[in-house]
């Protein structure tokens, strides 16, 4: 089996090789590891170049960092050819790091570059699902989007659907409460489905408690083959493909 951990934040140098290496030896063979802002997203670049084709990088401006946001220098960080996405950005509304509008203003912005350069949009959203999907029906939505560890229920991954998105489980889906999160991956098209960790937070069942990494993607799509009641093969091979094709990447 293959697997692609499409949402993952690496720390540069020795820390993130080990990651890698436990990452590969698990069959965790891709890896994208993701920005936030200008400095997080330079280093995700850096470790991408140092694991050519097998890791690759975002960049973007979470909104934690709306604030701070410096635009044009994340449009020339958008052009490293180790960045194959716009992200994670979108809304916060549980912590309010930064001031809502602010959130909005550069949240549409990184719309407006993924739509210019024809990137696919990684979406971060939190206590604010009308709000999000208010600016992505402003904006429009571009034609390839992620809602990455998706935290809805049926409802919202209906609306994410409708929008054309793409859905991202992680570890969350082992978690004991989160049945909202797992009948949306029971319902969301299999063409449609992400795997992540987002290590090094939320680590799966049985790794709760200890910092996440890479290497237990296999536990997250384990999680959503069994609520699917398919083979864990069959769903490592779908969402393979699917990541593969989404980040226009060789499979």
């Amino acid at each position: 089996m293959r697997w692609f951990d499409h949402h993952c934040h690496l720390e540069p140098g020795p820390g993130g090789a080990a990651a890698v290496a436990a990452a590969l030896d698990a069959g965790v063979v891709r890896l994208l590891t993701v920005g936030t802002d200008l400095e997080r997203s330079t280093e995700a670049i850096g470790v991408a170049r140092a694991h050519p084709g097998t890791v690759w990088a975002t960049a973007g401006v979470h909104p934690h960092d709306a604030a701070t946001a410096d635009l044009e220098g994340l449009r020339a960080l958008l052009a490293a050819p180790e960045v194959v996405a716009v992200g994670e950005c979108g809304l916060d509304h549980y912590y309010d790091h930064s001031p809502r509008q602010e959130q909005r203003a550069v949240f549409a912005a990184q719309i407006g570059l993924a739509h210019e350069l024809g990137l696919p949009l990684v979406i971060h959203t939190r206590d604010a699902w009308e709000e999000t999907f208010d600016v992505l029906v402003t904006e429009g939505a571009p034609e390839r989007t992620v809602f990455h560890c998706f935290t809805g229920g049926e409802d919202e991954a209906r609306r994410c659907l409708d929008l054309g998105a793409h859905l991202s489980f992680s570890g969350i889906v082992t978690f004991r409460n989160a049945e909202d999160v797992r009948a949306a991956a029971r319902l969301c098209p299999l063409d449609r489905l992400l795997v992540e960790t987002d290590s090094p937070y939320l680590a799966p069942v049985p790794h709760r408690g200890r910092p996440n990494q890479p290497a237990w993607v296999p536990a997250v799509g384990a999680a959503v083959a069994a609520e699917r009641g398919v083979p864990v093969e069959d769903l490592a091979a779908a969402t393979w493909e699917t990541t593969n094709r989404f980040y226009g990447l060789a499979g």
